[in-house]
Parts: C-alpha cells; structure tokens; sequence
C-alpha cells in the first residue's frame, strides 16, 4: 500500500472539519445563535469579567472583529461593556440577563450536538482521538 492509496490525513481532516463545523453552525442557528456568539458568550461566562483584548484571544479573533461582534451583541442586549476604572483603554465585558438567557439555550444546543457527534463512539476510542488530534497539532507546528 502506498501513501496515495487514500487520502492524505491533512485533507481528510480538514475535510472532516468543514462538515463538523457546518453541522454546528447549523446547531447554533437553530438554537438563536452563531459560532462568534457562542464563543463570545461563552468565553465571557467562563471568566466574570473579560476585556476586549483577552477575549479576542481566547476566542482566536483580531481585536476589530471581535468589536464587531460584540457591537452587534450589545445593540441586541446581551452584553455590557464599560470602561476598566484602573485602565480607561480596556473594556471589561458582562452578559446581561438576555445573555444568560442565550448562553443556557446554546449550551444546551453545543451539550446535543456533541452527544450527537460522539454517538456511537467508545470513551476509550474519544481518549484516542483527543491525542491523535493533539499529535497532529503538534506536528503541524501548532499548540
């Protein structure tokens, strides 16, 4: 068998995440939201209080998208921003009630979509998977 009797593990994997990321995209639409607006609630609710800065990077977006979005999610009432009383360049970030509101209903959307996409497979096998794909970010030059 040589390496060109199936299909190189880059493509298949970046293939395999196209799909698994259309899939939950499709989830968060479904359930009031969409992937920025998970992460962005998301990360808020995993720390009190996030500035603008640290959160664009928890989330793995450039500071002016994140501005955008959280634009966005202000206008709708979801979030507060305010100014850092020790650091008037940095905003600190809250959910409000209507955020809360969203995050449950995501979360519960990203806990289904998940048990859906584990459907089937042994823990074992998911432990597995979790080092092979820490491997390959590894290889790949990643974290």
């Amino acid at each position: 068998m040589t390496p060109f009797d199936r299909p190189p593990v880059g493509m298949n994997l970046a293939r395999t995440s196209k799909v698994v990321a259309q899939a939950f995209d499709a989830a968060m639409a479904e359930a009031g939201g969409t992937l920025p607006v998970w992460l962005t609630l998301l990360s808020v609710k995993s720390k009190e209080l996030a500035n603008q800065r640290e959160l664009a990077g928890m989330i793995g977006i450039q500071g002016a998208t994140l501005t955008h979005h959280l634009n966005a999610m202000e206008a709708q009432g979801l979030l507060t921003r305010r100014r850092d009383p020790e650091n008037r360049r940095v905003h600190q970030v809250a959910l409000t009630e209507s955020g809360e509101a969203l995050f449950e209903k995501l979360r519960l959307a990203a806990v289904a979509f998940d048990k859906r996409l584990r459907a089937g497979i042994p823990d074992d096998r998911l432990v597995e998977f979790a080092e092979m794909l820490a491997m390959l970010r590894a290889n790949a030059g990643g974290i």
